[in-house]
């Protein structure tokens, strides 16, 4: 069984799972409003300590690509990539809304929370799945099941907690070889704007 190591800081958090060899998973939370840059990879190395595994015994990483924190995401992101190419591994990208639908029925709706009196909505069906989209809070839910963070006392559970998530839809990918390299899944701009003055003149 392949050791895959996944992790998310598209939220306040640093969360993670690790499978293992013999098919136990490991896991670890950490709620964090800021400082994911510089805990991220000690946080990792944390969970594979545990788990008694080093970079080297990975077959694959996975990685939270958002909707979300928009640093965060970037945060993620890039170490994924570059450990991926550190390693010579695959690294699978999965979106959290693919994650939260994740182990439930067809045709589900994901409704997060996106802040600013908007939700990220997402509809999953047999067939597939819809497009990402933001949407006003107080839209009345479409029918069906629904879940998230943002879908009412009528969400259903979801089984598995965000990370175990990720790392099970990558584990059902690993033997594509058509996956793009992860990339950030924004649905909206990031909350800091460029600094409106101009670049300073340098004078030779």
């Amino acid at each position: 069984m392949p050791a895959i190591l996944a992790f998310d800081s598209s939220a306040a958090h640093c969360a993670a799972a690790l499978l293992l060899p013999d098919g136990t998973v490991l896991q670890r939370l950490e709620p964090m409003e800021k400082g994911q840059a510089e805990r991220l990879l000690p946080f990792l190395e944390e969970l594979l300590a545990a788990g008694d595994l080093g970079w080297t015994d990975l077959t694959a990483l996975a990685v939270g690509t958002g909707p979300g924190n928009f640093t965060g995401i970037r945060i993620a992101v890039a170490a994924a990539r570059g450990l991926a190419l550190g390693l010579g591994i695959p690294a699978i990208g999965i979106t959290a809304l693919e994650a939260r639908a994740f182990g439930l029925p067809r045709p589900l709706t994901v409704i997060e929370d996106a802040r600013r009196g908007e939700t990220y909505v997402q509809a999953f069906t047999a067939e597939g799945l819809g497009p990402a989209h933001l949407a006003p809070a107080e839209s009345a839910p479409p029918p069906g099941a629904l879940t998230g963070s943002a879908a009412g006392p009528s969400a259903l559970p979801q089984p598995v907690p965000l990370a175990e998530a990720i790392l099970r839809l990558a584990a059902q990918r690993l033997h594509r070889t058509d996956l793009p390299r992860p990339a950030p899944f924004y649905l909206r701009g990031a909350d800091a704007a460029p600094p409106a003055d101009p670049p300073p003149v340098i004078l030779g």
